[in-house]
């Protein structure tokens, strides 16, 4: 078994090799990675499991079916493609066997394999627990709406305790989200653990009754993406077929002036202290490595997608990342980088950019102070005299930001807020300042927080 890491939204994916022919569960929409993996190894893949529809990335089942004609699988879900299964269940591979354990909880048609190699033993020895149940943490139960919150925290208890932690101790879990997902409050960094380990130091596993793990679930707080309803449509109905990811066309700076003009969304992937230094008016700045988290926040299906760097090489990763999350408007990106839109002398625009201690000498001063790290986070402690709205939910909160005060934001590092002062840029605000830095060069500088 072979585990295949998609960076950024931390999905994880699983290759099996069984007598022959190869496996695929919870497949990524880019599927060159197995198919290079099977042809490699020699094997056929033959079938594909979904455990539930997924609402954080597009899922890449009849990519892959497409492309090897291998057969789908997934829970009893009205599924516009592929084979329903149902508990009990079990495929052979030769001494290998998959059983199908349904185990609602995170959705209603979530399903859980559990692989048997026979000829070692008839126990467990790995189960595919999709999003049930990862490291240090249990799935998330608030997709169906507040209403449903406490009977889905029901089905995820008797999911786990009465079908999952009964297969051994020994047996080890494959989730499919690693550290850094939104489909769990606090993933630990691990990609691999046992049911063993999770029974001991798991801190959801220590509830010590159904009642208080339903109670402890229901007050959990996560942020739901806007995308995520995007995605449950599209893994649902059938997602487009790619067949190779989206050309992306090299723009001179007068086609991109005439393609913005039209309203395309300028992506600019540097880092804070670049942008903050020159950018294209009206571009948003997504850094590089954030694209995941924060594209499904800020961007729509519908205008084309124009990148930005100081280069213009390298961009398999953040197509990728942004074909993941179902974003086929990609269009193209300036040729020549940032540096060829000011050598044919367009128009500059620059964002003020804070120090800490810049910040500190101001902190009376007359502007609003925007946290725009997680809850989790500013509970922690936060900065005396700041207004707290995470970082994704400002498109949609707007205005509880006043547009007639000079708005300082900070976050974690810096990163965070110079996206949320490119956002407000781009909507209008004319006196923005983005902390570098912030919160943790705060901390380091030995300056105050203050808790409720």
């Amino acid at each position: 078994m072979k585990l295949i890491k998609s960076e950024g939204i931390a999905h994880h994916s699983y290759f099996i090799e069984a007598s022959g022919r190869a496996i695929v569960v919870d497949p990524r929409r880019d599927v060159d990675i197995y198919l290079k993996m099977a042809e490699t190894a020699g094997l056929d893949i033959a079938h594909i499991f979904e455990t539930h529809r997924n609402e954080d990335y597009v899922i890449g089942s009849l990519e892959l079916a497409q492309a090897t004609g291998a057969e789908i699988f997934h829970g009893n879900l009205e599924f516009a493609y592929g084979t329903p299964v149902s508990e009990g269940n079990i495929f052979k591979f030769g001494n290998a066997e998959l059983e199908i354990l349904e185990t609602p909880g995170h959705t209603p048609e979530s399903i859980s394999l559990v692989l048997r190699d026979k000829s070692v033993s008839d126990d467990a020895q790995m189960v595919f627990a999709g999003d049930l149940i990862f490291a240090g943490e249990t799935g998330r139960i608030d997709l169906l709406g507040e209403d449903k919150k406490r009977k889905m925290a029901g089905l995820l208890y008797d999911s786990i305790f009465q079908k999952i932690m009964p297969l051994g101790d020994e047996t080890i879990l494959c989730p499919a989200h690693g550290a850094g997902s939104i489909c769990g409050a606090d993933i630990r960094e691990q990609d691999y653990t046992t049911l063993g380990y999770e029974r001991k130091t798991n801190p959801q596993l220590q509830c010590t009754s159904k009642d208080d793990f339903i109670q402890m679930k229901v007050a959990e707080e996560l942020y739901t993406p806007p995308y995520f309803r995007k995605m449950e449509f599209l893994n649902q109905d059938g997602t487009p077929l790619l067949g190779r990811l989206p050309y992306l066309r090299a723009l001179t700076p007068k086609i991109l002036k005439e393609i913005k003009y039209n309203g395309a969304q300028i992506v600019d992937v540097r880092k804070p202290t670049s942008f903050g230094g020159g950018h294209i008016p009206g571009s948003l700045n997504i850094w590089r490595e954030g694209i995941p988290a924060f594209a499904g926040w800020f961007l729509n299906y519908q205008d084309p997608i124009i990148l930005v760097d100081d280069q213009d090489h390298n961009w398999d990763e953040v197509r990728q990342a942004l074909v993941r999350l179902g974003f086929d408007n990609i269009y193209g990106y300036l040729a020549g980088g940032f540096p060829n839109w000011y050598l044919h002398a367009e128009e500059i625009q620059n964002l003020k950019l804070w120090s800490v201690q810049q910040l500190k000498e101001n902190l009376k001063g007359d502007f609003f102070l925007l946290d725009g790290r997680k809850i989790d986070d500013r509970r922690e402690g936060y900065i005396e005299g700041s207004h707290h709205l995470y970082t994704g939910e400002v498109p949609m909160r707007i205005s509880e930001i006043p547009r007639d005060q000079s708005v300082v934001v900070y976050c974690d590092s810096g990163f965070k807020s110079t996206l949320i002062c490119s956002y407000l840029k781009g909507e209008g605000f004319t006196d923005l300042a983005s902390v570098l830095g912030s919160m943790t060069a705060w901390k380091q500088a030995g300056y105050p927080i203050v808790k409720d």
